[in-house]
């Protein structure tokens, strides 16, 4: 299981898990459900206390990974598969351009 805490504008915002059977969840954290009613990452995952899963990455995380030449670099470097969505994610998207970063929650298993 591989999870990131997402930030909007520096603000922990919620919690992007991958679990060990490939299945992706998203959760508001209940902070910011509470401060930040209104502010959304996206329009298709509206805050609220609800969990979002999806079978693939979400489009809205998906779309944070580079493209073409920087993704070849970002594969190289760190020796991840394209195919590996989540892991690109984590590697890659710590400073992106915009309001939304993702940050790497280091578990137990993973140490």
């Amino acid at each position: 299981m591989r999870q990131a805490l997402i930030k909007y504008n520096a603000v922990d915002t919620g919690i992007l898990t991958e679990t060990d059977q490939g299945t992706y969840i998203f959760e508001y954290l209940p902070a910011y459900i509470e401060s930040s009613p209104n502010q959304f990452i996206t329009f298709q995952m509206p805050v609220g206390k609800q969990t979002y899963q999806s079978k693939r990455l979400f489009p809205f995380f998906d779309g944070l990974i580079p493209e073409g030449w920087l993704l070849n670099i970002a594969t190289d470097s760190w020796k991840i598969n394209q195919n590996d969505r989540m892991g690109l994610l984590l590697a890659c998207c710590q400073n992106c351009i915009g309001a939304v970063s993702v940050h790497p929650i280091k578990s137990k298993e993973n140490e």
